[in-house]
């Protein structure tokens, strides 16, 4: 089978201040482009159990762009100052590097949200519209909350003890609080994603930088259409900031999810919402009446099928009996469907076939 893998684009930047900063793009359509958020890696999350599917989501419907910020991934580890501008500073050298010229949308996840409304409100012309996710306007120093501080506190102090070392019970403690509900294999990766991704000493200053971040007097100067989507029970960033958000944003819509994920794992009911919330705010994504014109339209009849058991989660061998076919019959249709649909995994398939509304 050919390679299908989505094919990312990685570039580099020099900022105003002699960052080395690595963005990339994935995908065509209209232009989505994701502020940095807390601690990313633009390869490594690319195949991930934890960020892929989010890139995948993305990566079909829009031009996404997204990049590593000032200190983890990619982008150089050893940066002098971790100040809000600069970050802002930051996105307003992507979309120069970018070459877009007409109005694009933004998506701020965390404590990108911040760097959105900051940017939306400084340059309204060029922001069609928003959308913010688990997001919050005002820093964990500026909520007014005694036991919050102390407890971020406690933890910078782990970051800068233990964060290298091998045994990953101190960033565990990171990874319980943004995906509560992960399985074992989930919490492995993004355990492993912390430490890769940056050292203790930048982790800590990071998160620590964004203690005293406070927008919320830009909001009512942010001009855009804006949607804000909060899991209910996020432990990270609680949904009376999301509320906070809305409030202030003019005419914008919330969204409140069943979820006690910071970051919405595949396989839970509250990243399909997601997904549907997001497209009917975009208006991206062709309803089923227009499959003739989709990429389903290039599949036979049995290869139709076998993707409608495939969204089943019927393995090939199940496959081969419900259609009295051979297994390796299976796995050539499969293979071809594969390669037609322009995913290499029966998970992405899933995925793919759900965004765009295929049905048998």
């Amino acid at each position: 089978m050919a390679d299908t893998k989505p094919r990312q684009r990685v570039r580099y930047l020099q900022t105003e201040d002699g960052v080395q900063l690595a963005w990339a793009e994935i995908g065509d359509g209209p232009i989505l482009i994701k502020a940095a958020n807390w601690l990313s890696h633009l390869e490594y999350e690319l195949e991930s159990p934890v960020w892929g599917h989010w890139i995948r989501f993305f990566g079909g419907h829009f031009r996404f762009l997204r990049w590593d910020e000032r200190g983890c991934g990619l982008t150089d580890r050893d940066v002098g100052e971790l100040s809000f501008e600069r970050w802002l500073g930051d996105l307003e050298a992507v979309v120069e590097a970018s070459g877009v010229a007409e109005p694009f949308a933004l998506l701020g996840i965390s404590s990108g949200a911040a760097v959105c409304v900051a940017y939306a409100a400084r340059h309204p012309e060029r922001v069609s519209r928003m959308i913010l996710y688990g997001g919050y306007a005002r820093g964990w120093a500026k909520r007014g909350h005694s036991d919050t501080e102390r407890q971020y506190r406690a933890m910078l102090e782990l970051m800068r003890v233990g964060w290298g070392k091998e045994n990953p019970v101190f960033r565990q403690i990171f990874t319980s609080r943004f995906i509560p509900g992960a399985s074992e294999a989930q919490i492995g990766w993004y355990n492993e994603l912390l430490r890769r991704t940056s050292s203790g000493e930048s982790a800590a200053s990071l998160l620590e930088a964004r203690s005293t971040v406070e927008v919320s007097g830009l909001l009512g100067a942010v001009k855009a259409p804006t949607i804000v989507i909060h899991s209910r029970e996020d432990e990270v960033c609680p949904v009376e900031e999301g509320r906070h958000l809305a409030t202030g944003i003019p005419g914008a819509q919330f969204v409140e999810l069943d979820s006690k994920n910071h970051i919405l794992l595949e396989d839970e009911p509250a990243w399909a919402r997601f997904q549907d919330v997001v497209l009917g705010f975009t208006g991206v994504g062709a309803p089923a009446s227009r499959e003739a014109n989709s990429p389903f339209a290039g599949l036979t009849a049995r290869e139709r099928e076998i993707l409608a058991l495939i969204t089943q989660g019927l393995a090939n061998a199940d496959i081969g009996e419900r259609l009295r076919i051979s297994e390796k019959t299976v796995r050539n249709h499969v293979s071809n469907l594969f390669d037609k649909l322009g995913v290499w995994s029966r998970a992405q398939a899933i995925v793919f076939a759900r965004d765009r509304g295929f049905r048998p």
